[in-house]
């Protein structure tokens, strides 16, 4: 069995103790739905109902970490979750819980009827 690097390790950590607030995961999770396209600033706050200066630490510590990225479009700041980032997270845990010691079978995260393959591009 190999062991993960030291800096994934620490990167995955960060990454989960940014998830760990329940604000960023709603925040996440809301981002995730917009995807790719992303959502304003204004719009994650009115969905969620998170105060602006409160909305906007949130969203530095997510962007900090590699878990949203942000773009200016004129005088607004869109935000979207960082897919690369999150699929990283996922396999960090994948790699240990569903192939080395089949703690969780795949198929029990996600059914195996339910993937859909596209053809890579």
């Amino acid at each position: 069995m190999s062991k993960p690097h030291p800096l994934l390790v620490t990167r995955c950590a960060d990454r989960f103790a940014a998830l760990g607030a329940e604000p960023r995961l709603q925040i996440v999770r809301l981002l995730l739905s917009a995807h790719p396209a992303g959502l304003c600033a204004g719009d994650i706050q009115n969905e969620l109902a998170i105060p602006a200066s409160t909305l906007s630490h949130h969203l530095e510590k997510l962007k900090q970490v590699g878990l949203v990225s942000v773009r200016r479009d004129r005088q607004f700041l869109w935000y979207a979750a960082e897919s690369a980032a999150l699929r990283e997270l996922l396999g960090f845990l994948y790699d240990e819980c569903c192939t080395r010691n089949q703690a969780v079978a795949p198929e029990a995260i996600v059914p195996l009827n339910q993937i859909a393959f596209r053809p890579s591009s």
